[in-house]
């Protein structure tokens, strides 16, 4: 029973050298047998010594008699000891071999002999033992041989499916990308055409339909750049710009856009600047005003009445922990309050806290999900409290980088003055700008909004026609699409510029594109700004006031609207 309990132990390893030694030394001692045949000999000689003792003792010593005696006990111990090596040493030789053998790993059967008693019993169930084992090794080297076959298959398949995932996420991303293009067109030419028409003489009636018209569309548009930025978000594709920028100017800017919305439902929208909030801080600019459009939104959509506030202000630097100090945006608002078990829900994609919030203010729930996931990818957090009945108030914390000095104004400045300088007198503000846009609504649209407001207008379909028009005339501005049939926009650019004739006449890009994917292609083909479709009014006239002096008569403002320059 002994040896059972080691043999659950053994494996195809290195025999322990310890435990060889220790067998070679209990073989150099003697086995049984030697020891039993000694003893039965010392045993006999004793009693011969005996006996003849006690003959010579009596007088009756006779020598034939003692070497006849002697002889015979000799004979009597050499058959006791081949008997005793036949019957006990040799099967428990057996058995240590065998033992010896599935120490060292061989599940080999050992030799029985059958002397019918309980070394064999012993013996059979040693072999009885080892027939168990090898089986049972059969089978593990069996179920290791299957499971192998199973990862390598399971393998496959995880990386069969990646492949799949990887592909249809790349196809996902194309998918929206083309829509982006084609959903931004179409509603650049419907928000134009109605800015255009709103601008006219209208009676009461058909100002409030148009105007109702316009609120559905920037809705649709609001709604499509939420899928979009989420889905670049999921995708990993979001990029951020860490650039000098007014962070006060995109604060009161923010808000203001808002007011209006907010004044409509008799919601008061306040704004209080810390005294310690740096005016010029590092990071993105468009990124910060989605985050604060986001917020502000959400709390005057859900402010039935009293007021919106938005405040912000500098946490200094705790002892304790490295780093900044933390910008801190918190938005309160008088609205109705989240129940305490909503709170955790209300920052989930496509959730609301209320199933009827979608019928009753409209919104898919998108907003603080992309709030949440900038703020996180822009190293902050941010969080909520609430009171039902008493409203809520939103808090957004992320790392403080001041700029201090800020070098753009001051470039900016000085090369308005080189060029100031170089003409002797300021260059007038209207001009001639050439749009490039293959859509007929669009260029109606454009030219409509830049003919009233003085500038002459020339259209041109593609890059080819684009390139013929400056053969023909000079041009304060080029607005270019870039996607267009033909020749495309960038691949118009770079010919453009190839020519010295036309190197200093500044191209702003007019794409649905996202400016953070072709920033690098606009800049590298020498484009000098972006204008994301649908493009506002205010957007368009800015920019082309800003450029149509002449390249780099101004300095590139941060982004504002649709506006969004190339650095």
């Amino acid at each position: 029973m002994g040896v059972a309990h080691d043999i659950p132990h053994y494996e195809e390893v290195e025999p322990n050298p310890q435990r060889k030694r220790s067998v070679f030394v209990s073989r150099r001692r003697g086995s049984i047998a030697r020891k039993y045949s000694v003893f039965t000999a010392v045993l006999l000689a004793y009693v011969n010594f005996v006996i003849i003792a006690l003959d010579i003792h009596a007088g009756a010593f006779n020598m034939p008699k003692a070497l006849a005696m002697v002889a015979l006990s000799a004979l009597i111990a050499g058959a006791i000891a081949k008997y005793t090596n036949r019957l006990l040493a040799r099967p428990l030789q057996y058995l240590l071999d065998g033992i010896t053998s599935v120490r060292e790993g061989r599940l080999e059967p050992i030799r029985v002999s059958r002397t019918r008693d309980e070394i064999e019993f012993v013996a059979e169930s040693f072999n009885a033992m080892i027939e168990d084992l090898a089986a049972y090794r059969n089978k593990l080297r069996e179920y290791q041989e299957s499971l192998e076959d199973l990862v390598q298959k399971r393998t496959r398949a995880l990386e069969e499916a990646s492949l799949r995932a990887q592909a249809a996420s790349k196809a996902k991303s194309e998918f929206l990308a083309n829509m982006s293009h084609e959903l931004r067109t179409p509603l650049t030419g419907v928000l134009g055409m109605i800015d255009i028409v709103l601008d006219g003489h209208l009676d009461p009636s058909q100002r409030e339909q148009l105007v109702t018209a316009k609120n559905c569309a920037r809705s649709l548009l609001g709604l499509l750049n939420d899928l979009l930025d989420l889905s670049k978000i999921e995708a990993g594709k979001m990029s951020f710009e860490e650039i000098p920028f007014d962070f006060h100017v995109t604060v009161r800017e923010t808000a203001a856009a808002l007011r209006a919305r907010a004044n409509q439902k008799d919601v008061e929208l306040r704004v209080r600047l810390g005294e310690g909030v740096p005016r010029m801080v590092s990071g993105d600019p468009l990124r910060w005003r989605q985050v604060l459009n986001n917020l502000l939104s959400n709390a005057i959509k859900f402010t039935g009445e009293g007021w919106v506030e938005l405040r912000v202000s500098v946490t200094p630097p705790r002892s304790d922990l490295a780093g900044p100090p933390h910008l801190v945006v918190e938005v309160e608002d008088t609205g109705p309050g989240i129940p305490a078990e909503k709170l955790t829900l209300i920052f989930d994609e496509f959730t609301q806290a209320d199933g009827s919030i979608s019928r009753r203010y409209g919104g898919t729930g998108l907003g603080l999900a992309i709030t949440r996931r900038l703020v996180e990818m822009m190293g902050g957090q941010v969080s909520v409290v609430s009171t039902v009945g008493k409203g809520s108030t939103f808090r957004v914390e992320v790392p403080c980088r001041p700029v201090s000095p800020w070098p753009g104004p001051q470039k900016a400045a000085s090369r308005q003055e080189r060029a100031s300088a170089g003409n002797g007198a300021r260059r007038p503000s209207k001009g001639k700008v050439l749009i490039v846009e293959d859509n007929t609504v669009n260029q109606r649209v454009f030219a409509t909004i830049l003919k009233r407001e003085g500038y002459d207008v020339e259209l041109a379909s593609d890059g080819e026609q684009a390139i013929a028009a400056l053969g023909r005339s000079a041009f304060s501005l080029v607005l270019m699409d870039i996607q267009m049939p033909g020749v495309d926009g960038l691949t118009a650019t770079h010919r453009i510029r190839r020519n010295p004739a036309w190197a200093s006449i500044p191209i702003v890009a007019v794409t649905a594109h996202s400016p953070a994917t072709h920033r690098e292609l606009c800049l590298r083909e020498g484009m000098d700004g972006f204008l994301t479709k649908p493009v506002n009014r205010t957007a368009l006239l800015s920019v082309v006031e800003r450029y149509a002096n002449g390249r780099g008569s101004a300095a590139p403002a941060p982004v504002s609207g649709n506006l969004a320059p190339c650095r």
